[in-house]
């Protein structure tokens, strides 16, 4: 029996779908959440709520990563393309959960903007994957370059004392440059200066909005 073609409608009715259980559902991780080697340590108040904002900022990015694969993956012309693109967005989910459990520890909240990001994100992936695989490609090397650049400046701004979210941080590092030698594994060709310019000022906006809102 050969496998069913979904039509375009059957295919955007399960993205709505996925983008409710992103934004509603408690994310599941295949991996524990890291721990800090030395164990937890405890926060002063101001403490716990800084690492909380911060996390909630990671959150935030993690929805965003989520809608933006699966954007690239509705509009990839290649099917391996599209694929790696959903394995990067399962593999992602891990950082999701993590960060939703971090967060439920420091009695901290998500986003009120989530929606918002998820929808500018999934539009903008899919406009990318419309460009063709290779700037789509590209679009996922400069953006992991970003995050990772993103997660070491968290790293230095998070207090001394939340080496729990710092073992998450690390491993969310490691895992984002994978993913972007990936992208350039498959071709990904470096983006236009204007428009990774262009990129790193929309990044700055959610992390501005998401670290208050």
């Amino acid at each position: 029996m050969e496998p069913r073609a979904f039509s375009l409608i059957d295919r955007l009715i399960g993205e709505i779908d996925k983008a409710i259980k992103v934004l509603s559902a408690p994310a599941r991780s295949d991996r524990g959440a890291p721990e800090a080697p030395a164990g937890e340590l405890m926060l002063k108040e101001a403490e716990r709520q800084e690492s909380g904002r911060l996390m909630r900022v990671n959150h935030s990015g993690e929805i965003a990563a989520q809608a933006l694969y699966q954007g690239q993956a509705l509009t990839a012309r290649n099917s391996t393309v599209a694929a790696a693109m959903r394995r990067a967005a399962d593999e992602e989910i891990d950082h999701l959960a993590w960060c939703e459990q971090r967060l439920r520890e420091l009695n901290g909240r998500s986003s009120l903007l989530n929606p918002l990001w998820y929808a500018g994100s999934f539009a903008i992936g899919a406009l990318a994957g419309a460009l063709g695989d290779r700037a789509s490609l590209g679009f996922i090397t400069e953006t992991e370059k970003q995050v990772e650049a993103h997660l070491r400046d968290h790293l230095e701004r998070l207090p001394a004392a939340d080496l729990r979210s710092r073992a998450i941080l690390k491993q969310m590092t490691h895992d984002e440059i994978a993913h972007g030698a990936q992208a350039v594994s498959l071709g990904g060709q470096e983006l236009p200066l204007a428009l990774r310019a262009a990129m790193r000022w929309s990044a700055r906006v959610m992390t501005h909005s998401s670290y208050w809102l």
